[in-house]
């Protein structure tokens, strides 16, 4: 009993840990607007890479339209001229999302690995 109750507690500090880190998330949009700094570190796209180091690296070049985000730029479409305050609230959105996904992800995962263990 012991065992579950102080499970129980890591558990609870986890998940406020990751809501402190979800309200949080528009930092990353708000900061850069404040100190006038343009993009975050390292959220370039491949034209801003070639802007500030005159050339796409090959890999870069090739991968870049490999993949589109579902959220890209962390906002929905048609959002991307709106004040910062929608913005900041599509980031806890995306957030959320992405939690949600990776968590799905773990527990598919656990599930197959779990069921192949016991069976």
């Amino acid at each position: 009993m012991f065992k579950k109750q102080k499970a129980m507690k890591v558990i609870s500090k986890l998940c406020m840990g990751i809501v402190i880190l979800i309200i949080l998330s528009p930092l990353g949009l708000f900061l850069p607007e404040y100190f006038k700094a343009g993009s975050a570190w390292g959220e370039w796209g491949a034209d801003q890479i070639k802007s500030l180091v005159g050339y796409i690296p090959e890999g870069l070049g090739k991968l870049s339209s490999l993949w589109n985000a579902p959220l890209s730029d962390y906002t929905f479409k048609g959002w991307e001229d709106k004040p910062l305050a929608y913005l900041g609230f599509s980031y806890i959105i995306s957030a959320i999302a992405g939690i949600l996904l990776v968590a799905l992800v773990i527990l598919l995962l656990g599930r197959i690995i779990l069921g192949k263990n016991n069976g």
